[in-house]
């Protein structure tokens, strides 16, 4: 799918892989086969982080890092997504949500790249990776309601934002076990973009077919 960015954001680095599935069944998570899989990831991520210091200075990670400063985000009080998932991962595990979400979950850790998945029978209109206006709504999973200031980097659709650029996702598009049709989001970043993103795609629709999930 073809997403229009903006040139304020395309200036910032912002850019955006993606990948639709459509006719999907999303269900639970089978724990024994999620915790396999996040051993796996969790062997690799020791490997490369053997220490917690380590992770931040990580190329990739250093780049969303590099990111937040540039949208008016202190990430060492706001860590980035995917670092964030890889320091859970590390010292207590991932929560399990569903099949797809606990896929985008282990291929954002595995790749260091944050992952967005949408119910696209939730987006109105078309997508655009764009700054905010100000005073547009926001209502994040979680039950957190944001007034956006001018220029935030958002993704939104017709209605408005369902994303907040590269770290939180909107309760109106989340995927629950009635998604039949999801858009995968790969959030890039200056010196983050192609190959890498390519792949944090890819591995999120490798697990959720190893999840059990019908892509």
């Amino acid at each position: 799918m073809d997403i229009p960015v903006s040139a304020e954001l395309k200036g910032m680095g912002g850019h955006l892989e993606t990948a639709m599935l459509e006719g999907i069944e999303v269900g639970d998570t089978t724990e024994e086969v999620f915790r396999a899989l996040e051993s796996e990831v969790r062997t690799e991520l020791s490997s490369r982080f053997p220490t917690k210091d380590r992770i931040k200075d990580d190329r990739v990670v250093r780049a969303y890092r590099d990111l937040y400063w540039r949208i008016g985000i202190d990430p060492t009080k706001q860590r980035p997504s995917s670092e964030a998932l890889v320091r859970r991962i590390l010292k207590r595990g991932l929560p399990m949500i569903n099949q797809l979400v606990d896929a985008g979950n282990l291929a954002s850790a595995r790749t260091l790249v944050p992952i967005g998945i949408y119910d696209m029978g939730r987006v109105e209109g078309g997508l655009t990776l764009r700054g905010a206006r100000e005073g547009e709504l926001f209502e994040g999973i979680g039950g957190i309601s944001i007034r956006l200031n001018e220029g935030a980097p958002v993704l939104a659709d017709e209605k408005g934002p369902i994303h907040l650029f590269p770290y939180r996702d909107s309760t109106r598009t989340m995927i629950t076990k009635r998604c039949e049709k999801a858009l995968i989001v790969a959030c890039g970043a200056v010196g983050v973009k192609g190959r890498l993103l390519h792949s944090a795609v890819e591995q999120t629709v490798v697990y959720f077919e190893e999840l059990g999930g019908i892509p």
